[in-house]
């Protein structure tokens, strides 16, 4: 058994042999036909009609200022919010200590709505 494994070795190798100068030979560059010079222009790159990079172009502006403008009433609506926020705080504050006051001369107070309670927490 000593001998047919050594020779079921040299043939694996044999073949490993000949698969790798295959690959190299599939893989390896071409020369270039005489006269020939070879030019690295880079990545590929799109061409588009003048047209239709002036037309997409005017939307992707327009889109730019669009979104401009949202932005600025986003950032404008958070800032009114949160002042509104700060002010229900401040009320739920002073909500908190009329209540306390009511209590303490055995007077019920009215109940705060659910959707409140959050806010008199800080």
């Amino acid at each position: 058994m000593g001998a047919e494994s050594t020779v079921l070795g040299v043939v694996i190798a044999v073949v490993g042999v000949i698969g790798s100068v295959l690959v190299a030979r599939v893989s390896a560059p071409r020369p270039l036909p005489a006269g020939q010079v070879e030019v690295d222009d880079g990545p590929p790159v799109l061409e588009v009609a003048p047209e239709i990079w002036q037309h997409m172009s005017g939307k992707i502006t327009t889109l730019e200022g669009k979104v401009d403008h949202l932005t600025a009433l986003v950032e404008a609506q958070t800032v009114k919010v949160s002042t509104l926020e700060k002010l229900l705080r401040q009320a739920m504050r002073l909500l908190r200590s009329a209540h306390r006051q009511l209590r303490a001369v055995d007077v019920t107070p009215e109940p705060v709505p659910p959707e409140l309670i959050p806010y008199s927490i800080d």
